[in-house]
């Protein structure tokens, strides 16, 4: 079974339910895809990883791979992380809070500072990319140069149209219809 038909198996089995849900997009859905399940189990978080890096080894040089302060990205970023240093090519990490610390460095970007790094942000579920969107100016305020977008899920009409007119290429493992 490929990396892409497991994961799919995986997401259907943990991460599609069905009822009455308002997404962050406040719009009302009959299903929620709470792909977040699927990043935080091993498995999942790890074919997430393999697919992102056989996408991001095809098109892009990339040095730092981030997201938006989230419980479901985050492990994506930790796993990708993790696997570049075993596989000898190490990518550092970068994350994007929902608001500056008021303590410590009171850092919005939380990643090691290097202007011009080369950036893939990735999300678990798009609606309308607008969280990644604002992270990915913060980043750029930052000094990061963001190449590229990846999802696990795509629930947005447009999406890849959203990020190419912003300058940013994107990629989906899954649009939602392939779950539901």
């Amino acid at each position: 079974m490929s990396f892409r038909a497991r994961l799919k198996q995986i997401l259907k089995d943990k991460s599609v339910l069905h009822g009455d849900f308002t997404l962050a997009s406040r719009e009302s859905s009959g299903t929620y895809i709470d792909a977040r399940i699927t990043t935080l189990d091993p498995e999942g978080v790890n074919l997430v990883s393999e697919i992102f890096f056989q996408e991001m080894t095809r098109h892009h040089e990339i040095d730092v791979v981030g997201c938006p302060w989230s419980v479901g990205a985050g492990p994506i970023v930790g796993s990708m992380v993790s696997e570049s240093y075993k596989r000898g090519q190490p990518l550092r990490g970068l994350m994007v809070r929902k608001e500056q610390k008021a303590y410590g460095t009171g850092r919005i970007v939380e990643w090691e500072s290097k202007p011009g790094s080369k950036v893939i942000m990735v999300e678990d579920v798009i609606n309308t990319g607008r969280s990644v969107l604002d992270s990915i100016k913060l980043a750029e305020k930052e000094g990061a140069k963001v190449e590229a977008v990846f999802c696990v899920v795509d629930r947005g009409k447009d999406t890849e149209k959203t990020f190419l007119k912003n300058g940013y290429r994107f990629f989906s493992i899954f649009k939602a219809s392939e779950l539901v």
